[in-house]
């Protein structure tokens, strides 16, 4: 298989697995999944790519389509019917398949219109991955091209990323060139083009990427970054990526670095990313390592248990204790209550916010009674806020019965007294 195959159907896992570059790919028809927002909202297309497509960028789509169907070569109207006869194949093996040869032979005149009928016809969630291999075969011929008409006629990035990762993958100073001149610096804010170009560059030559993605300041744009880049330090090995993200000097992304190669690694080897926690204390630590060891309950309580017991008074132990206990909780919420008392020296109120948490749907007589084990009172009576709404919800005797006998902050007794008011009133 052809190199220029292999990158067009990288393009298809790239799509496929959920916008790694692009953000969510959720999107009404005919409108390309926003980038790092949950939706798309009418105005100016910024270089933050957060606006969708106005009514004029519609019309210009319909008369560039019109076009198409007017004047157009021989060879172009042929392109574009056989495009809409694969839109027809059902089997996805077969269509992707099929689908790849297509893109082989489109002319780089004729990648305008394919794209825009492409487009009319809806991007939904199962075209998404065609319509990035579309556009990244659309880079490989004339990327500027391509660029210029997402440029005008789409209103996110995830065209424009799509289009820079496979420039890039080819010619990653031009991309580069392009995505620098093609942002306005604004206080706060990353250069979104960046996010393809990282892409695009992570496989061949992580370093740069690497260089790229610290020169960004602290945003969300980074944050996208970073996890485009991730997945192929991790490619090298979990030691070569828990060097990388320990060799960061900028703490706010060190820390960033850290937790997303805790998570990604804790399943596979919780021993070592327990160590490379302990190694690396800090924000990135103290809010992982319970994942951690939740992670390796799971493979092996015994030994999970042992390390926990193992670590010296701390932070490090705490969050560790966080782990175990939210583990034992989901399947024995008694044993892990009793695996607490006996380890309380350790507890504090996000071991036993979480034990709450964990617990509470299996037994929530014993979840309430750790409620007041927090120390932080505006937590303890959150807590109790949110705990005993829901209790009362489902099963609202039993949680009457509760609240009458326990000693609760006037506060908390104050509001449960009128929520047992307010659903007793309902119910009559």
């Amino acid at each position: 298989m052809s190199s220029r195959n292999l990158t067009l159907i990288g393009a298809v896992v790239v799509a496929s697995a959920g916008a790694f570059f692009a953000g969510r790919m959720t999107a009404p028809s005919g409108n390309e999944p926003a980038s790092g927002s949950a939706g798309t909202m009418p105005g100016k297309v910024s270089s933050r790519g957060g606006a969708g497509e106005s009514s004029e960028t519609a019309r210009r789509d319909g008369a560039a389509r019109d076009a198409a169907k007017g004047p157009a070569s021989a060879r172009g109207e042929k392109a574009l019917a056989k495009m809409q006869e694969l839109m027809l194949v059902t089997d996805p093996m077969e269509r992707s398949k099929a689908w790849l040869d297509y893109i082989n032979t489109i002319d780089p005149a004729e990648f305008e219109s394919v794209v825009a009928s492409f487009r009319s016809s809806g991007l939904t969630d199962t075209r998404m991955a065609e319509y990035s291999m579309l556009l990244t075969a659309w880079a490989k011929k004339d990327p500027m091209q391509a660029l210029a008409y997402a440029d005008e006629h789409t209103g996110n990035r995830f065209a424009r990323n799509t289009i820079l990762t496979s420039w890039a993958s080819s010619d990653p100073d031009a991309a580069l060139r392009w995505a620098r001149e093609h942002h306005e610096d604004e206080d706060g804010e990353g250069n979104p083009w960046l996010i393809g170009v990282i892409q695009g560059i992570a496989a061949s030559d992580p370093a740069r990427a690497s260089q790229l993605l610290t020169e960004m300041p602290f945003s969300e744009e980074r944050g996208e970054a970073l996890a485009a880049l991730l997945p192929h330090l991790l490619a090298q090995g979990g030691d070569a990526a828990q060097k990388w993200a320990e060799s960061i000097a900028d703490d706010q992304l060190k820390q960033g670095a850290i937790a997303r190669v805790a998570d990604a690694l804790a399943a596979k080897d919780p021993a070592s990313t327990a160590e490379f926690l302990i190694r690396n204390p800090g924000e990135a630590a103290n809010r992982t390592m319970d994942d951690v060891l939740t992670a390796w309950m799971e493979q092996d309580k015994g030994a999970a248990v042992a390390y926990y017991k193992a670590l010296p008074a701390g932070d490090a132990r705490t969050n560790a204790l966080r782990g175990v206990a939210n583990s034992m909780a989901m399947e024995n919420p008694q044993a892990a209550a009793d695996f607490l008392d006996a380890n309380a020296a350790d507890a504090n109120n996000g071991v036993y916010q979480q034990f709450v948490w964990h617990s509470f749907g299996e037994a929530p007589d014993l979840a309430v009674n750790y409620i007041g084990k927090m120390t932080n009172a505006r937590e303890q009576e959150r807590m109790y806020g949110r705990i005993l709404d829901g209790w009362l919800r489902r099963d609202f005797n039993a949680a009457s019965k509760w609240i009458g006998s326990a000693n609760l902050p006037q506060p908390v007794q104050e509001r449960v007294q009128r929520r047992m008011q307010e659903q007793q009133q309902r119910q009559q």
